[in-house]
């Protein structure tokens, strides 16, 4: 059994896909033991008691640098014997999370990496002003600085003629962002990924 934490923000739609799996018994071999986020009033922490998973969290506010409230993160990690570490759309800097855990940090981004890696804002803004055809998403361990490290998988979404950035988003997350990251979670808690030259390896394939 793999013992997980979810560091997410705002309203946890990624995170309610992992329950929604644990619910249904799809991740036979993962617990989810905490959720933490730097906001005492974002909904994912209802999510999470909702789903019986205890919530914490941890005020940037209450620290001098972003440096040490990731410490401050990274030891009640290790205090809660945490072996891996998921993103839910979690609203600041990892610090130095990622050199404690690396590649045991999973999470999604909006957009078939590298493509729209420049964009700061709404990614599916850029991509209905560029004319893609076809977007999606990607999941990934995180390297050092937080960001998208090692690809594990990817999912592409097409692009409807009267999608907005609002419609778009909302596909890119349940056809793709969800599926991803909770198989990405299921092929770590089986052991079946590794990483060789920033590679992601699948044995046993898909």
């Amino acid at each position: 059994m793999i013992r997980a934490a979810a560091l997410a923000s705002g309203d946890g739609v990624k995170l309610q896909a992992i329950l929604d799996a644990m619910y249904f018994g799809e991740l036979p071999e993962f617990e989810l033991v905490a959720v933490i986020s730097p906001e005492k009033d974002a909904y994912v922490m209802q999510r999470a008691l909702n789903a019986g998973v205890p919530a914490y969290v941890v005020d940037p506010d209450l620290f001098p640098t972003m440096t040490t409230h990731s410490m401050a993160v990274a030891n009640k990690l290790k205090d809660m014997d945490v072996e891996l570490v998921l993103l839910a759309d979690y609203g600041v800097s990892l610090g130095v999370i990622p050199y404690q855990f690396k590649n045991r940090i999973i999470g999604t981004c909006p957009s078939l990496y590298p493509a729209f890696e420049e964009v700061e804002g709404n990614v599916c803004e850029a991509v209905l002003a560029r004319g893609c055809k076809l977007t999606g998403a990607t999941s990934f361990f995180a390297d050092g600085d937080g960001r998208v490290g090692s690809i594990i998988d990817q999912r592409a979404v097409v692009v409807l003629p009267d999608d907005t950035a609002e419609t778009l988003a909302r596909r890119v997350t349940e056809e793709a962002e969800w599926g991803l990251l909770t198989d990405a979670v299921k092929l770590f808690c089986a052991g079946r990924l590794s990483v060789r030259d920033n590679r992601v390896l699948v044995t046993g394939g898909r």
